[in-house]
């Protein structure tokens, strides 16, 4: 009996020995200490009676390894947090304060790997909010934080990155292209982020629009900053579609960078690639800014025959390169383009029918004297049919009326070739064709 007794309490001895060797493990070598000052400090905290948890968590923190509990790293940011914001007039001991908030939040990060993301989150939200005298500093801080978190970094963190960097900038203590590298980093992962919902999507969109606002504003991008650091690039891969979308993107929200070699390069490689109407249409406008006629021409008709525009886009277009060719004497186009605009737009037809009359009225005509005049019969016509389409050019097409009507030849001049008033007569010059009516001044 006094046997088993005896095995009875040697295994109870060792029981208790190996809790003990576990609970040192987990608690440190004082660990009846630490055990009680957590006790001690979680209770107040749960009351919230932060003032009396602050002293015992001291205590814990001091006795505990880190890795005995999260909440004690966890509480401890909050803890500290209330003594930072009561001392934020106290700037040596309000600098102590921060570092040991971020040593703490290195702590979590080391060794509660689990929940490393939120706390290297929380730390580069925290920088930003109480490193405000140290851009540099606060500019590492986040800098380190957002290449470490990629896309799981919160979106507002790249708006406090490049705000920080565009301080540094205007301090002359960052070069252009830093600046640049982080807006194109920042758009980029913001971009790459799946959304949740709707509400997050929208979030990350006005974050985005934030960071272009914050960019354009600084006028880092300079339209020589970006030739300088793209063509380089572009150079070195002039087939690579997403640097010639981004190109065309910095550029294009960089005020007069837009007409220049590059610019131009880039959105030809991003047509050939992806062809689209609005593609084209962008390599119009660029060739069309720089009188190259043909390739305007080209361009703008590749976008109208492009199966994904509609036909009001298409009129559009048609109205817009009958205008263009006008003014570059290139009648007989103009002429054809804004026919077809009236035909695949119809709300437009007024001020197409405007322009027909227009070009009529102007083109060089040959022959008598009356063959020479007789393309102000047309130029009427369409003027007429422009303010029967669209009252609001009535005034502007009854002016012209009367400019062009002060040239029909004479009765008797028209007789003279066998024409009179009323007959249908057909005109041809130009390289355009119109039936009309024969009108003469009495």
């Amino acid at each position: 009996m006094k046997r088993i007794v005896l095995l009875i309490s040697i295994a109870a001895m060792s029981l208790f020995a190996s809790s003990t060797l576990s609970a040192q493990g987990k608690f440190g070598p004082d660990s009846a200490e630490c055990i009680k000052y957590l006790s001690y400090y979680t209770e107040y905290y749960k009351q919230k009676n932060y003032d009396s948890a602050l002293p015992n968590w001291r205590q814990a923190y001091k006795l505990c390894p880190p890795t005995s509990r999260y909440s004690l790293l966890s509480d401890g940011t909050t803890l500290l947090k209330r003594v930072l914001q009561q001392n934020s007039k106290n700037p040596i001991y309000k600098d102590a304060l921060v570092d040991s908030i971020m040593k703490i939040y290195d702590e979590r990060i080391q060794y509660w790997p689990k929940y490393a993301t939120s706390s290297l989150n929380n730390k580069a939200l925290d920088m930003y909010n109480y490193i405000k005298d140290d851009s540099q500093k606060l500019y590492d801080g986040l800098t380190e934080a957002v290449n470490e978190l990629g896309v799981n970094a919160r979106p507002n963190l790249f708006l406090f990155q490049i705000n920080t960097a565009v301080d540094l900038y205007k301090n002359g203590k960052l070069d252009p292209e830093t600046v640049i590298n982080i807006y194109e980093n920042a758009v980029s992962k913001i971009s790459e982020m799946p959304a949740k919902n709707d509400v997050e999507q929208r979030s990350n969109e006005k974050t985005i629009s934030d960071i272009e606002s914050i960019f354009i504003t600084s006028q880092v991008a300079s339209c020589d900053n970006l030739i300088a650091l793209f063509t380089p690039r572009y150079e070195a891969d002039p087939q690579n579609v997403d640097l010639a979308k981004n190109i065309v993107k910095m550029m294009g929200i960089t005020e007069g960078c837009t007409d220049n070699d590059l610019f131009l390069n880039a959105v030809t490689v991003m047509h050939n690639t992806e062809p689209s109407h609005i593609s084209a249409y962008n390599l119009y406008k660029l060739y069309a800014g720089r009188a190259d006629v043909d390739n305007a021409v080209k361009y703008m008709t590749e976008a109208i025959e492009n199966a994904d525009s509609d036909a009001v886009t298409d009129g559009n277009y048609q109205y817009e390169l009958a205008t263009f060719c006008y003014k570059n004497g290139q009648n007989a186009k103009a002429f054809t383009a804004a026919q077809a605009a009236v035909e695949l737009d119809p709300s437009i037809a007024g001020k197409a029918y405007m322009l027909l009359g227009t070009i009529w009225g102007s083109v060089t005509c040959t022959g008598n004297d009356v063959e020479q005049r007789a393309k102000y019969w047309v130029a009427v016509d369409f003027m007429n049919k422009a303010k029967a389409a669209d009252e609001t050019l009535a005034d502007a097409a009854n002016d012209m009326i009367r400019q062009y009507s002060a040239y029909y030849p004479q009765t008797a001049e028209a007789f003279m070739y066998d024409v009179t008033d009323g007959q249908s007569y057909t005109v041809s010059c130009g390289g355009m064709r119109a039936t009309t009516t024969v009108r003469t001044q009495k």
